[in-house]
């Protein structure tokens, strides 16, 4: 697939699940009732984080919690890329309080209906909610203090320019905080070329050596792993049943998969 046919791909698929209210796609794959409360609280989400949100903000669809590594304060301006139907958007909202301000960008305008009427459900007034491209952000330069993202940047065609415009959109001194799927080696040839594996965050993935070089590549320094987990170990069964067993592999691919797919929280500062 070029790069149009990945958004277009992403973008059908995601909008699918916003108007469907439910996951079931991606390595978080839940599909049981109150699935996505606990695979939440699986990735490090509070029950009282989870408890504040609006109803239909949680779609289970992350793969860690990059708020936690943000270190937010009162007053600061969060972006957040990719943010779907909002669940860390309004948790950021409450770490900043009514002096800050949190801004989700997502390119899927089903999504951002969603999002939005989740933000009228809410009593926080500090989040918007913008249409855009991770590698064209609707921001000015130097309007936000963090950057925070949740399984994301791994479905973006051009993730280098993705990190050029977190970069650009820091002030001095920011920070950047992501939640992603990175690989610890190649993939099998029929999950690497795998449109269904690529809208499940799988396929888009880099190595992570190429994924935090990125990172560096695009001015960001003190570039940190802060965790890094087995998508297989994180999610369970979910990983094999929900992912993998759909594109027809052999047990030895999806064993190699398995291994090789990992959730990692990075942390980055802005010099």
């Amino acid at each position: 697939m070029d790069d149009h046919d990945i958004r277009r791909s992403v973008r059908d698929n995601y909008a699918q699940v916003a108007v469907k209210s439910g996951s079931c796609c991606g390595p978080s794959s839940c599909c049981r009732p109150g699935a996505e409360r606990e695979q939440s609280l699986k990735l490090g989400y509070s029950e009282e984080d989870l408890a504040a949100l609006p109803e239909g903000a949680n779609l289970g669809l992350g793969c860690g919690n990059p708020v936690a590594i943000s270190s937010l304060q009162e007053g600061e301006t969060v972006l957040d890329l990719g943010s779907g139907a909002g669940i860390d958007c309004f948790i950021a909202a409450g770490r900043v309080g009514p002096s800050g301000r949190v801004i989700g960008v997502d390119m899927t305008p089903e999504m951002l209906d969603k999002a939005r009427a989740n933000a009228s459900k809410s009593k926080r007034d500090n989040i918007e909610f913008r249409l855009g491209e991770l590698e064209h952000l609707p921001v000015a330069d130097g309007e936000v203090n963090v950057v925070i993202s949740n399984c994301v940047i791994n479905l973006v065609p051009d993730k280098s320019r993705a990190f050029g415009e977190a970069y650009r959109a820091l002030a001095p001194g920011g920070r950047l905080a992501v939640s992603d799927i990175v690989l610890l080696a190649p993939l099998p040839e029929k999950i690497a070329e795998s449109v269904t594996a690529y809208t499940g965050c799988i396929a888009g993935a880099l190595l992570k050596d190429d994924y935090l070089s990125s990172i560096r590549a695009a001015g960001f320094d003190k570039v940190e792993v802060i965790e890094e987990i087995l998508a297989a170990e994180m999610i369970g069964d979910a990983f094999d049943a929900g992912t993998l067993e759909p594109l027809g592999l052999t047990k030895d691919d999806i064993g190699t998969a398995a291994a090789s797919v990992v959730s990692v929280k990075v942390s980055a500062v802005k010099p």
